[in-house]
Formats: structure tokens, C-alpha cells, sequence
């Protein structure tokens, strides 16, 4: 990650990304200083995250009205860019900024792991989270008004709030700039199968999907526990870091200022990638799961037994070829939906042996056992059968999770370090 500073500080904090002297010198503050802030402002710091991807025709829009917004009622401010474009977005930030009242600093990444959601949990890590203070994420487009930062801010300060999220389904708030029935749509569907996966933790989220909102930084300190997928960070940021008290306020969704959306049918299989992710955290969840899984690898297995054996094979071979359909099955199925964040530690084909050989000795070991339970317990073959199933279906699953998707252990040294804090555990504490 190379990072570019205009006008502003170092990155707060023990995990903040160093500068790269060779690639980013820092440039002198242009900005004109802040003006005085009334004695009723917010006294802790605020951090404006902004995540970009190609939004070279908004973000001088963005800093603009950013500026207007910010210095009459915040006294401490800095927004923060992460950008992962491919236009000149950074470029432009950089002019922008020698107007703005406030630091302005600009990351950029090298690779964009984690889409929108990495990029805010990157900014989170280089803004600090130490310190009292509060984080507002926003997009770049104009559609989330930045008037509003400093009324999520007071809202969350007045009220005592860990997270203020703005949103479009509260009395006052309105969707309107979701261009299209067809998105509407999708944002309602993603909404209900948000709140109804989990149904606990986002209670008191009306907009789950909202990428506007602010957190107080001790909220999210350990940012290393966040692996979202995508541009959904606030559902992610809300089930693994469970902040104690929420609140919102109502905002209507604008239109876009400059550009297209980067919304698209690929951001929505993330998403529903993100959310299996996230709701199969829990040990008993993932083994929940892989047991449905495994019951609709019977529909392959017949198939497949079905059209070699009606072309004339035997039986016998028949099974077994058929038998490896279902795995095959089986196994595209859990890396999309079970073991999707945790596919990188080993090489695909290292999995699909593994997987296949756990498979089939499963039913190696499912015949030793029954006759075991029916020679020696004296149990009905029915009862043992299924008292089988049971016990290797236990067994594969916990072996399938430690030997073909359990991270690999880091070596010593900083860039096993980074690896590790990229991986994550499965909550926020």
C-alpha cells in the first residue's frame, strides 16, 4: 500500500501503514487552516473515510461541500481517501485538498482485497483506533449528503451511541437516488435477508445496507477481526463487532453527482457470499451447513448413476464415478458458500484432493463401523446404519475443516504478520 499525505498528519496508531519514502514523499500542508469552532461543537476527533474506486468527477464536489459542512461545528477533523482506482481519482484528490479547511490524506492500495468493505477497514486501521474520537464512512458519489456528518457525529455523541447509521427506511428518509425498479428491488431483498439472518444483532438497523454511518473508534479497534467482502461493511461491522448501543437518523439517498454505479449482479453474489460467511461463524452453523450441503450431493450421485448405468456400465464403477460427481458437488458448493474467506490459504487443487480423499473415506470407514455396531453391539443394522452416518459425518466435517480450509500457520516476520492480520478470528471483543 502506498500512501500519499496532503496537509496532513501520520496515521495514528500501532497499525498504521508506513509511509514509503520512495514512492509517496509527503507534500507541505496547502490547506487554508480551520476556522474557530462555537463552544457547543463536537470536542472529539472525527475521521470522514472515504473509499474510492474511479470517482475522479466527484471527489472535488465531495471536499467542497465537505469543507463548508465541517468546520463550524467539529473541532477536530480529517478526512481520509482509500482509493483503488484506476483513473486519476488520487490525483485529483491531491489539487482538491490545497482548498480544504481540514487534513486530507489519500491511500492508495496495491491490491483492493476485500473490495469496498477492505478499503474501509484499511482506512480504519491508518486513521487509528485507539483514541476517543469517531470514524464516518461515506461514499464519494454525492449520494450520501455530507451535510449530514456532523449531525451523525452530535446524534451519536448526545445520545451515547457506539454506531449512527443513516437511513433510508426511517420516517423522513427516502431511497430515491437508487436509479431504477431493478435496484430498489435488490436493496429491499438484501435488506430482509440481512435483517432475517440475523435477526438479533441488527435489530435496531432499519438499513442494514447503508454505507453511510459513524462509529466510535474504540468500537472497532480491533479492525483485524473485520474481513468483509464487498461493499457491505456496515453488516459486517455490526455482527462481528456488536456495538452495544445503535441509533439512527433518516437521510434521503441522492442522485449521483458524476459517474456510473458500481453496483452489479457480481456485487450481489458477494454479498450473498459475504452474508453465508458471516452467519456460519459459529462452529455449529458451518456443520449445519455442510450437512445440507452434503444432503443435495445425493441429486449429482443419482443422476450420475443413473445415465452410466442406463449406458450400459456396471453397477459397481457406476457408483463409485458417480460417487465422485457428488463430491464434486459437494465441494464447489462449500468453498461459494461454507469455507469462501478462508479458499486462499491453500492452492485449489490442494483442496479438491484433500476434499475428494476425505470424501471417499468416509464411506470406507462407514462399512467397518456398522458392522462393528451390528457384530459386537448387536444393534439392527437400520439403528447402526444410522448411528454410522452420524459419527463419520462428525468426523468429516471437523477433518475437513482443520486438514483442507484451516489457515496455514504465518512464519515469523512482517509479512507473515500483515498475512495474519488480514486473516481475522470470527468476533470483535
Amino acid at each position: 500500500m502506498t500512501l500519499f499525505e496532503t496537509g496532513a498528519p501520520a496515521p495514528r496508531g500501532a497499525d498504521a501503514p508506513a509511509q514509503d519514502p520512495a514512492q509517496a514523499p509527503a507534500e507541505p500542508a496547502t490547506g487554508t487552516a480551520p476556522r474557530s469552532s462555537p463552544a457547543s461543537a463536537v470536542a472529539e476527533a472525527v475521521t470522514v473515510l472515504v473509499p474510492t474506486f474511479n470517482e475522479a468527477g466527484n471527489v472535488g464536489e465531495l471536499l467542497r461541500r465537505l469543507g463548508a459542512a465541517l468546520p463550524a461545528r467539529l473541532s477536530s477533523c480529517e478526512i481520509v481517501f482509500v482509493d483503488d482506482s484506476t483513473d486519476d481519482t488520487a490525483e485529483v484528490i491531491r489539487k482538491a485538498a490545497r482548498t480544504c479547511p481540514y487534513p486530507v490524506t489519500v491511500i492508495r492500495r496495491r491490491e483492493p482485497v476485500g473490495g469496498l468493505g477492505g478499503a474501509v477497514v484499511e482506512g480504519m486501521r491508518a486513521a487509528g483506533t485507539q483514541e476517543p474520537g469517531w470514524i464516518v464512512v461515506m461514499d464519494a458519489d454525492l449520494q450520501h449528503p455530507p451535510e449530514l456528518v456532523p449531525d451523525l457525529v452530535e446524534a451519536g455523541t448526545h445520545e451515547g451511541a457506539d454506531l449512527v447509521v443513516a437511513s433510508r427506511y426511517r420516517p423522513g428518509g427516502s431511497r430515491a437516488g437508487l436509479a431504477g425498479s431493478r435496484r430498489v428491488a435488490v436493496s429491499r431483498a438484501a435488506t430482509w435477508l440481512a435483517k432475517g439472518a440475523f435477526p438479533r444483532l441488527l435489530r435496531g438497523i432499519s438499513d442494514p445496507m447503508s454505507g453511510f454511518f459513524a462509529v466510535r473508534r474504540e468500537t472497532v479497534a480491533a479492525t483485524e477481526e473485520l474481513r468483509p467482502l464487498g461493499y457491505k461493511i456496515l453488516m459486517e461491522l455490526a455482527v462481528r463487532c456488536r456495538p452495544a448501543s445503535v441509533t439512527e437518523l433518516p437521510f434521503a439517498f441522492q442522485d449521483r453527482f458524476s459517474g456510473e454505479s458500481k453496483s452489479s449482479a457480481r456485487e450481489g453474489f458477494r454479498f450473498l457470499g459475504h452474508l453465508t460467511t458471516l452467519r456460519t461463524s459459529a462452529p455449529w452453523a458451518r456443520m449445519l451447513v455442510f450437512g445440507l450441503i452434503g444432503l443435495t450431493g445425493f441429486l449429482p450421485n443419482l443422476l450420475g448413476l443413473h445415465l452410466l448405468t442406463g449406458a450400459g456400465l456396471h453397477y459397481v464403477p457406476a457408483e463409485i464415478a458417480a460417487n465422485q460427481l457428488g463430491v464434486l458437488w459437494n465441494f464447489l458448493l462449500i468453498e461459494v458458500l461454507l469455507f469462501r474467506d478462508r479458499r486462499r490459504h491453500r492452492h485449489w487443487a490442494d483442496r479438491v484432493s484433500r476434499f475428494a480423499l476425505l470424501a471417499n473415506a468416509d464411506l470406507l470407514l462407514r462399512i467397518p463401523l456398522i458392522a462393528l455396531f451390528v457384530g459386537r453391539l448387536h444393534l439392527e443394522v437400520l439403528h447402526a446404519t444410522v448411528i454410522a452416518l452420524l459419527t463419520t459425518f462428525v468426523l468429516r466435517f471437523a477433518a475437513t475443516e482443520a486438514l483442507v480450509y484451516l489457515p496455514r500457520k504465518a512464519r515469523r516476520g512482517p509479512e507473515s504478520r500483515e498475512r495474519h492480520r488480514g486473516e481475522g478470528t470470527d468476533a470483535c471483543h
